[in-house]
């Protein structure tokens, strides 16, 4: 049986489009997904436009950020049942017995390879999903609402594991798409003061920043205006999470003397500045990419308590044949997550 789906078909830009996709199968270890909703992520948009820093496994059906329902179950699965709903996380393929995975760290195996770019991912009907990457999805959470548990998971990650935060902290948020913003409502459910800072066409999703407590910040002077308000001396925390060199640099100049910078936006482009600064400051520069188990458990925790709500970031719901729509408005910055419903 086939499906459509979304798939990246070569490196030039612009190769993606709607292709029919035979079901997949699935091993002893492995369920089959019935896809309920797949969120858009920045690194689809780089696929599509061909500016993407990583390997990709052409042809690939793009996706990684899911929800829905088990179809079926291999042999070898316990715990898991036709009919139950759940979220997946990224690391489809890890390595048992690399010294990262053995630690529970395998979102740092470096032989991981994710859905949607190192093996087809959910932008179709089913797709094939390890059982060990799977999580139970609350009673009364909407698998509308859960397929976005993978952002919050890497903005939890970012803003719990990786950055040392206190309540009162003030904080800098560098970049308002769906990880910037994330990051920003996460900091505050810790007790920070949150800027987030954007351009002037960004106002619109500036707007839903201040949805969760945030100080929007439309330009660099407004943000190094906010950032010395106290004491002068700037922020005490700056998360990165534009990516490029630029930003970085400007993370630099915002934080005060023993703060901490978080980056968790991706930039290929090679740094063009020196950063004497993190010496004469003696900053603290923190790198945080994706996420494991516990962090899983817990965000779906807070998704289903309310105490971190992903509607506000949602633009819009998209079928399948209407992905170019999808990708194109969040391309142009005018909502902050697109979702497709297979």
């Amino acid at each position: 049986m086939k499906h459509p789906a979304v798939v990246n078909f070569a490196p030039e830009p612009l190769s993606v489009e709607v292709r029919e996709f035979e079901q997949p199968e699935f091993g002893d270890d492995d369920v089959l997904m019935a896809v309920s909703a797949v969120g858009v992520c920045g690194s689809d948009l780089h696929q599509w436009t061909g500016h993407q820093s990583w390997p990709v496994n052409y042809p690939v059906v793009l996706g990684h950020e899911f929800g829905g329902v088990i179809a079926e179950v291999g042999k070898n699965v316990k715990g898991w049942s036709a009919g139950d709903r759940a979220v997946s996380e990224t690391a489809a393929v890890v390595s048992p017995d690399n010294p990262m995975t053995r630690r529970g760290l395998y979102n740092l195996d470096p032989t991981r390879k994710g859905f949607g770019y190192g093996v087809d991912g959910a932008m179709t009907s089913y797709v094939r999903v390890p059982a060990r990457c799977l999580h139970h999805v609350p009673e009364g959470l909407d698998l509308k609402i859960a397929c976005l548990t993978e952002p919050c998971c890497v903005a939890y990650n970012a803003v719990v594991s990786n950055t040392r935060m206190e309540p009162g902290d003030r904080v800098l948020v560098i970049g308002p798409g769906t990880i910037g913003i994330l990051c920003a409502a996460v900091a505050r459910l810790r007790g920070a003061d949150v800027g987030m800072l954007g351009l002037e066409a960004d106002r619109g999703r500036l707007q839903v920043a201040e949805q969760y407590g945030c100080t929007s910040l439309a330009g660099n002077e407004a943000a190094a205006a906010w950032c010395n308000e106290r004491d002068g001396l700037g922020a005490d925390i700056v998360i990165d999470a534009a990516g490029v060199s630029a930003t970085l640099k400007l993370a630099l100049q915002l934080v005060r003397p023993a703060g901490w910078i978080t980056k968790v936006g991706w930039g290929p482009r090679p740094l063009d500045f020196s950063i004497d600064p993190l010496v004469q400051k003696n900053v603290t520069l923190q790198g945080s990419f994706s996420h494991n188990w516990p962090i899983w458990e817990r965000v779906l925790a807070l998704l289903a308590s309310g105490a971190l709500d992903a509607k506000p970031i949602i633009g819009g719901y998209w079928a399948i044949d209407q992905w170019h729509d999808a990708f194109e408005k969040m391309h142009k910055g005018e909502v902050v997550k697109s979702v497709l419903t297979p």
